[in-house]
This record gives structure tokens, C-alpha cells and sequence, in this order.
């Protein structure tokens, strides 16, 4: 699996994992701040942006693409940083393949099993003919009675692209995501902790991650130091952007 990906700067490596129906580029503000002290590659993980299509998918996987990313790059360790799913990624990377791992960032997301919060999203995008559009707005609008809020609508629609021809598609492999998505949702599991430094950054007005996660994590991430941004989101990179780049870069 030949993931696509993002680089920019010099020096030590960090990966940076997105989440859910997203793409490296959810990361670029972040990466360019970053790339101003480190080596930074933001990623595609399988199924999403330009990276390969696979019926396959799930969370061992996902970490065993990281992991080939790193060695075809001669890339020894890094610093990996993930959010939502991406942390999820993220974890069972470093519990996988902790040599490679030099300290773990995952932002808003706990290693448990998540309740199913993706599927009318699902229902709404493969309901759609999109040979029948003949605008990008046309699309947004036939979203709207099943998905109401304009910025989820046209975070999904950065997955949809257009030929030559004028004709949309998806980017993503929304079909293979759907009938992955149970798998997806699984908690993260493993014989041994990952002993090294972690940071967990929770949103203050999310509940992906709340004070009954905290047993959990510690139980795999000893190390782990759990923070909370007051006045974030689940889009914690996007909602507190400075503040989530000043843990980071202290944390790092």
C-alpha cells in the first residue's frame, strides 16, 4: 500500500494521521507551523485522498501502512500524530510498532469502541447518482435535508472531484469505508503498553474522550499525559489552532 502524502521541511520526522472521511490536507496549517522545527509527512491513510483503494480496512492494517511508509522512506522513528480515527491509527501503530514511535500525540479520540455516528452521513453520500450533477452546488444542495450543517457538507464535498469531462466522483472509496465501518469503530487493543512519552488532547466541548477513558488509556499508555482544550471541538487543530500548536511543540 502505497500511501500518498504531503512533505515539507527539515530535520526529525513527524507523520500526521487524519481522520474520518478526511485527507492530509485537514492538517495544513499544522503542518506548516511544524515543518518550521521538523521533517513532517502528512499522510492519506488507505481509502481516502489519493491514496489506494482497498475492500480491506481496519486499524491492524492501517498502522502495518504507516509502517511501510516509513521503511520505503529509510524513515528509522518519529514522532506520530493522529486525530479521530487517525489517533485511533495512530495508537495501534505505536502498540504495534513501538521501535518506530518516538512519542505519540493523539488528538480527541480514546481507545475504546465508539457508538455508530457516521452511517446517515454514509446513507446521504452513496445515495447520490452523480451523474446526474451537473454543479458542485447541486450536490451540496441535494445534501442538505439529511445533512443540515454547511460545514460538514462541504467537508465531505472535499472528497468529491471531477474529470476532464466534467463528470463528479469520489475520491474516497466511500463504498469500501461504509462496509468498513464497523471495524473502524473497534477498540484498540494489545498484549504489551507502549511504555514511551504520549499525549492525549481532548476538546472541552467534545465527548469523543471523557473522564471514564482515562483508566483505558493509561492502561496502554502509562506515559500518557491528558490535556484538555477548554473551548475546542473535536476539530481541535481547527477550533484552537494556536493553542493545540503550543502543547504540541512543548509536548514535542
Amino acid at each position: 500500500m502505497q500511501l500518498y502524502f504531503k512533505k515539507s521541511g527539515r530535520g526529525r520526522a513527524v507523520i500526521l494521521l487524519h481522520g474520518l472521511l478526511g485527507s492530509a490536507d485537514n492538517w495544513h496549517p499544522v503542518a506548516l507551523q511544524l515543518a518550521e522545527k521538523f521533517r513532517v509527512f502528512a499522510l492519506d491513510q488507505r481509502n481516502h485522498g489519493q491514496s489506494p483503494h482497498s475492500d480491506e480496512m481496519n486499524f491492524p492494517l492501517l498502522a502495518a501502512d504507516v509502517n511501510e511508509f516509513m521503511a520505503a522512506r529509510g524513515i528509522e522513528s518519529a514522532h506520530v500524530i493522529g486525530h479521530s480515527m487517525g489517533g485511533k491509527t495512530a495508537m495501534q501503530f505505536a502498540l504495534q510498532f513501538p521501535a518506530r514511535v518516538e512519542k505519540l500525540v493523539v488528538a480527541d479520540m480514546a481507545p475504546r469502541q465508539y457508538a455508530p455516528a457516521h452511517e446517515k452521513i454514509f446513507s446521504a453520500l452513496l445515495a447520490l447518482d452523480l451523474k446526474t450533477f451537473l454543479a458542485r452546488q447541486e450536490i451540496e444542495d441535494a445534501l442538505a435535508p439529511e445533512i443540515p450543517s454547511l460545514v460538514l457538507r462541504r467537508f465531505l464535498l472535499k472528497n468529491l472531484g471531477c474529470n476532464a469531462a466534467g463528470e463528479f466522483f469520489w475520491k474516497i472509496n466511500l463504498r469500501g469505508l461504509a462496509e468498513n465501518y464497523l471495524q473502524l469503530r473497534e477498540p484498540i487493543s494489545a498484549s504489551k503498553p507502549f511504555v514511551k512519552p504520549a499525549l492525549f488532547v481532548r476538546g472541552g466541548k467534545s465527548n469523543y474522550v471523557n473522564s471514564e477513558d482515562e483508566p483505558s488509556i493509561r492502561e496502554l499508555f502509562p506515559q500518557a499525559q491528558i490535556q484538555t482544550i477548554a473551548e475546542a471541538g473535536h476539530w481541535i487543530h481547527a477550533d484552537q489552532p494556536e493553542e493545540f500548536l503550543r502543547r504540541l511543540l512543548e509536548f514535542l
